[in-house]
């Protein structure tokens, strides 16, 4: 059976930051629990508690909770009220659609004085004779009962009628215990009957008579087999769910572990029947590397010829953890294990592998790996080839004149060279060098200044 666990409490505890010594709320409604303990060691501050929807038989281990203000246990399957004595400012009891029927036993309710709101609806004790009237005489702090108010006048004749009112309440449920005693019995044989019918029922179904029949069944692995497994399998549910059956602790657990045998019934057929993957070819029997994207992400590969390298992109998720990442950089291919999914790549040259790097992007979270080539000049040999190119226009060019007549003298036409004399003039312009190597500037700015009157005061 499932009982209340630390680990359950905890991941129930999120709003606490999973905290539990602190706890003063907690939510336990349909876990399947079939056993209430530990809560009262855990969470001793607990003021609301929900365990609604659960398999819990009994109330106990509640006592110590002090400060508990409303239990919500409906839905369960608990048959008498006990062992809340010690819940001392318990305001609101919720037992909506358990099964009790001993409902003397609310007495125990008289010590819990801050009581106020009781729910009983749909509990076999509510179709008792005088159930309203016994509750609230007994019961002298409620205030209201399967949310209906409880009236002063109502009260006061429940009061007066009480004594008569509690020997037919004793009558009754002296009645409903031996009608349960009698549901326990019929449960147990139920349960013994089907068991024996389902073991009958393969026998016959796999033909259990011969010696050799008898060694298969120990062994079975066969089609035939598992096809019966199954057809057994079919008819039990079929009748399981179309056979009438009372109400009860024990049906509604049967059903709940019927439901729960058959899940994991499933789960096994589907676990033999899920074939194992084949492992991934990556390199063919010939030595061949394929390209494989298994986890499907974006990539690049970039050529820059200016580092002579390739630069591989790949768009890694951003959060991924880089140890989930494993790369492999060989000289014909690269590969990258994105959680264990493999991403190859074959690349267009042979790279260096030990001096290849890879970083992830602080921006993108991509995965950038360098691989510099295995060929190591390639601007160098554009260089050259350039001027093995322009030498051989060259001679062309000088094969083409070996045709003409040659000439000793420079055609300016064909070739332009400085002019040296203007060069010189130019420097002239500028004045330098001493003044006596320019007599032709001198004899230009007298020449020029001729006309002018030279005014001796000036």
């Amino acid at each position: 059976f499932l009982s209340v666990t630390e680990d359950l409490v905890r991941r129930r505890a999120e709003h606490n930051n999973c905290e539990i010594f602190s706890l003063e709320e907690i939510s336990l409604h349909q876990q399947e629990i079939e056993k209430l303990e530990y809560l009262d060691k855990w969470c001793r501050d607990l003021k609301i508690l929900y365990l609604q929807n659960n398999l819990i038989p009994k109330i106990e281990n509640v006592g110590r909770l002090k400060k508990l203000e409303y239990l919500n246990i409906a839905l369960n399957n608990i048959e008498r009220i006990e062992n809340l004595e010690g819940c001392e400012e318990l305001k609101k009891l919720d037992l909506t659609a358990n099964f009790i029927g001993e409902l003397s036993s609310i007495e125990v309710l008289k010590y819990n004085i801050h009581l106020k709101e009781l729910f009983l609806v749909g509990n076999p004790c509510t179709e008792f004779e005088g159930y309203r009237q016994f509750v609230v005489a007994t019961l002298h702090q409620l205030k209201c009962l399967d949310s209906k108010e409880i009236e002063r006048s109502e009260r006061i004749r429940a009061l007066q009628s009480y004594p008569e009112v509690k020997e037919k309440i004793r009558e009754q449920e002296e009645a409903y215990l031996l009608k349960r005693a009698k549901e326990k019995e019929d449960a147990q044989r139920r349960m013994q009957e089907r068991k024996d019918k389902k073991e009958n029922q393969m026998e016959s179904k796999l033909g259990i008579d011969s010696p050799d029949a008898l060694q298969d069944i120990e062994n079975p692995q066969t089609e035939r087999e598992q096809q019966t497994w199954e057809e057994v399998a079919d008819e039990e549910d079929r009748r399981f769910w179309e056979e009438p059956t009372p109400y009860t602790p024990e049906s509604r657990l049967e059903t709940h572990r019927y439901i729960e045998e058959k899940r994991r019934a499933k789960d096994n057929i589907r676990e033999s029947k899920k074939k194992e993957k084949p492992l991934r070819t990556l390199i063919t029997t010939e030595g061949k590397a394929l390209n494989v994207n298994e986890p499907k992400l974006h990539f690049s590969l970039e050529d820059d010829e200016e580092n002579n390298q390739f630069i591989l992109d790949l768009a890694v998720y951003r959060h991924l953890d880089t140890s989930l990442l494993d790369v492999d950089v060989q000289p014909s291919y690269i590969r990258v294990l994105v959680k264990g999914k493999p991403f190859q790549l074959v690349l267009p040259e042979e790279v260096k592998p030990d001096s290849s790097s890879a970083k992830r992007s602080q921006t993108t979270g991509h995965l950038v790996v360098s691989m510099p080539k295995a060929e190591e000049i390639i601007l160098a040999k554009q260089k050259v080839s350039a001027s093995i190119k322009t030498s051989d226009s060259n001679i062309l060019q000088k094969s083409t004149r070996s045709g003409q007549v040659e000439k000793l003298e420079v055609d300016p036409s064909k070739y332009s060279f400085p002019d040296v004399t203007k060069i010189i003039q130019e420097k002239e312009r500028i004045g330098q060098g001493p003044i006596r190597l320019q007599p032709a500037k001198i004899t230009e700015t007298k020449k020029s200044y001729a006309d002018i009157e030279n005014d001796e005061d000036v």
